[in-house]
């Protein structure tokens, strides 16, 4: 069946049913320094620029490495790549990439006036992960490690980073709260991953659902997501929140039901798509609750 063609390739290549991985460690970070005095205004706008930046940039650059390696042909499962579909060029989407990148780099340097070089360096790895994640000599999502750097770059990093700017400390309790986020991206990738098996094996790409199979990969979906729900009580034990009020977050069980059966009983693109989006809106509504609970503990 043909693919229908959006009316803004770019708005496509961006993939905005992921934009939640970057936007919502950003949030539960500025919900954090709240609650602990410390919230600074336009670090934590500046945070939220920067990280949704990193990760359309990350985008971009997979857009296009996965088109020049050969792993994004007409017969993926997954929706549409912009480069694939011939909607842009892959010299126009190199030069995206760059330029989002350094649009990036202007926000960390900014961000760097009020946390110094710390920021500079984030900055610096960051970009270079979102590199390598396709690209390189050893492309991590290649490797079998896209899923680690999903995992740290959209959780702790993300998370401590937007509080340490705010407050300038870093309690050992936010790479803790940035497990949460970083779960939640463990089970995006688990989901394309699964889907893009049959595409993914025959062009070498070794993600974990290549090298372990489509029964790792339901697990790995579904014990990131069971992290994802039980790490706020272990927050509670550390002093971020009252129990009575944290038990509200488990309201976002419920949305997590459909796209958790489907992953298990589908192995199908479109279905997965739809599990995919409806994980990114999971994402979403479990940080807004817990960012809630926070700010009016």
């Amino acid at each position: 069946m043909p693919k229908e063609k959006p009316a803004n390739p770019w708005l496509l290549a961006t993939r905005p049913k992921t934009l939640c991985a970057g936007i919502c460690p950003v949030l539960l970070g500025t919900a954090i320094a709240y609650l602990h005095g410390s919230f600074h205004l336009w670090s934590a706008i500046l945070c939220l620029i920067g990280s949704i930046l990193i990760q359309i940039g990350t985008n971009f650059a997979n857009d296009y490495y996965d088109f020049v390696k050969g792993a994004d042909t007409e017969d993926r499962l997954g929706p549409t790549r912009a480069t694939q579909a011939g909607l842009v060029t892959p010299q126009q989407m190199k030069q995206a990439t760059i330029f989002i990148f350094i649009a990036a780099s202007i926000c960390a340097l900014l961000l760097a006036l009020r946390g110094g070089y710390p920021m500079v360096i984030l900055l610096l790895v960051s970009i270079i992960s979102g590199i390598a994640y396709t690209g390189g000599p050893f492309p991590l999502g290649y490797n079998g490690l896209g899923d680690l750097f999903a995992f740290i770059f959209f959780g702790p990093v993300a998370t401590a980073g937007t509080y340490y700017v705010q407050s300038l400390s870093l309690p050992i309790e936010l790479i803790w709260a940035g497990f949460i986020p970083g779960g939640f991206s463990v089970a995006l990738i688990s989901i394309n991953n699964m889907r893009d098996i049959p595409t993914d094996s025959q062009v070498g790409k070794r993600t974990l659902a290549v090298l372990l199979g489509r029964t790792f990969a339901r697990l790995e979906y579904t014990l990131a997501l069971l992290m994802a729900f039980i790490l706020p009580f272990f927050l509670w034990f550390q002093n971020l929140q009252q129990p009575l009020y944290l038990s509200l977050s488990l309201l976002a069980l419920f949305p997590i039901i459909s796209p958790l059966k489907t992953v298990w009983a589908s192995e199908e693109g479109p279905p997965l798509n739809e599990a995919l989006g409806n994980t990114g809106k999971t994402l979403f509504i479990h940080t807004i609750l817990l960012c809630l609970i926070l700010i009016f503990n």
